[in-house]
């Protein structure tokens, strides 16, 4: 990744009501959700919602598809991984003490 790109979805996800609805994305998993539950669940007006997530989709950060009358947003975990790789890139300067908490917050991300 490049800082370009880093900066891109970094500032999309500095916003309240941005975060919130990528991170919900994030917990629904590969199925995703429509838009009118994700507003819903946010309590935000379906055209501020839009607009997040255009943001976020501009940032690489969700994609959509439509599915008959409803559009589905789903967070795009490559492009999170490719951002949470490009923040610990550096990480420990030759320490993996010092990467180790995180390392465990990570490991059980996705355990059944």
């Amino acid at each position: 990744m490049e800082i370009t790109s880093a900066v891109a979805s970094l500032a999309a996800l500095a916003h309240e009501g941005r975060l919130t609805a990528f991170r919900l994305l994030v917990q629904a998993g590969d199925g995703g959700l429509a838009a009118g539950e994700l507003a819903r669940r946010l309590e935000v007006l379906p055209n501020t919602l839009s607009t997040n997530l255009g943001i976020l989709a501009q940032a690489g950060l969700v994609a959509s598809q439509r599915e008959g009358r409803s559009i589905i947003y789903r967070a795009h975990y490559e492009a999170m991984g490719e951002l949470l790789a490009y923040l610990v890139e550096d990480c420990c300067a030759g320490s993996p003490e010092i990467c180790a908490p995180l390392a465990r917050l990570t490991s059980g991300c996705c355990a059944a």
